[in-house]
């Protein structure tokens, strides 16, 4: 009896493939769209390139008809919620900068989707991410990265459980973006086969941060406040905390005379502390909330290569336990622009090692 897989359906190019190639594999293949728009309005908005809009949803029953296999929409409209804009907009009012990718990823995706998926009698989820899952010797799971590294997308699925990860295809890893459009050409399915990449936040279409927090946070979003020199000094004023993240150089509005930038955000006294280049370089990073794949807990010893942000081409650093979740990477050159809530995700070769939450 043919093992049965829940794909999850954007609409696009590389999870309709996906869904193909375990068909051609053999799998019994269910196509999944989740629906986690808030409102109509969202949904209408997104229509036009958020992943899970409406337009993805007729994307991907068109797919799934092509292909022959059934096809459901599946409400996660509160998990969603919880897990991804309640996060989103908590970590921007304390002053980090969110990765909803990721969270989306642990507790939507993977976490909401797979219960489902088993509660119906599914062995496996699958996806279209470029990554590539790994069965190690010691028995564990981990995350290799995928054969193309311009759409490598290991580094937001860093937190996968070891479950997760056991019931997980990832069948696109092993191609380049080029093979899965020529692929999606040849079995018909033309209307998605050159469809562009989703590359904003799907519940924010519009990039406009600061209205999307002001409406979901109301008079709980930080006012105007100081720009603060390292040294204490006021140098200006600013729009209010959640329109900054540490590293930003440009929008400041400040008249130096020369490139300045953020290096810290103080939630506590609404000020933006202000710096040189040199005050957002860094050798050490603090990062907590650890998720380790390779082994049951990051090596001491070991030299990993780090990547601080997605589009980081990643440094050699070695890791120091300083309590029970909190470690140091130390680096052996200085990174740009560590920045509190983003991902710090550890590389062993071509396998993730782990990765946690960037504290400072």
């Amino acid at each position: 009896m043919a093992k049965k897989v829940v794909v999850g359906m954007s609409g696009g190019v590389d999870s309709s493939v996906a869904a193909y190639l375990l068909k051609e594999q053999g799998y019994d293949v269910i196509g999944v769209t989740m629906q986690i728009w808030q409102s109509e309005e969202q949904a209408i908005l997104e229509d036009n390139g958020g992943c899970c809009g409406l337009s993805a949803v007729d994307d991907a029953r068109r797919v799934a008809q092509t292909l022959g296999i059934p096809y459901y929409v599946m409400n996660f409209k509160d998990e969603f919620k919880k897990a991804v804009i309640d996060y989103f907009t908590e970590e921007y009012l304390h002053g980090r900068t969110p990765n909803p990718c990721i969270a989306c990823n642990r507790f939507v995706k993977w976490e909401s989707l797979l219960t489902r998926s088993l509660s119906i009698g599914a062995d496996y989820i699958a996806t279209g991410h470029y990554a590539r899952i790994e069965k190690l010797e010691n028995g564990r799971y981990t995350i290799r990265n995928s054969v193309t590294a311009e759409k490598d997308q290991t580094y937001v699925l860093y937190n996968l459980t070891q479950d997760q990860l056991a019931r997980t295809l990832m069948p696109v890893g092993d191609y380049h973006k080029d093979q899965i459009r020529k692929i999606a050409e040849e079995i018909g399915l033309k209307r998605v086969a050159h469809k562009h990449d989703s590359q904003d936040i799907c519940f924010i279409p519009d990039h406009d941060y600061a209205g999307f927090l002001e409406k979901e946070a109301g008079d709980r979003v930080p006012g105007p406040g100081n720009f603060v020199s390292t040294s204490g000094v006021i140098l200006g004023r600013h729009l209010g905390i959640t329109h900054y993240t540490v590293g930003q150089r440009k929008g400041l509005g400040l008249a130096m005379g020369h490139p300045v930038f953020v290096k810290e955000i103080r939630p506590e006294s609404n000020e933006v502390v202000i710096g040189e280049e040199k005050d957002v370089l860094s050798f050490t990073v603090i990062f907590t909330h650890v998720n380790a794949m390779e082994d049951e807990k990051l090596d001491t010893q070991k030299t990993y290569l780090g990547k601080i942000r997605y589009a980081h081409r990643g440094t050699p650093c070695k890791i120091e336990k300083i309590s029970d979740d909190r470690y140091a990477a130390h680096f052996e050159e200085e990174v740009r622009a560590a920045t509190p809530g983003q991902a710090l995700v550890l590389y062993d070769g071509d396998l993730i090692a782990g990765g946690g939450v960037i504290e400072a």
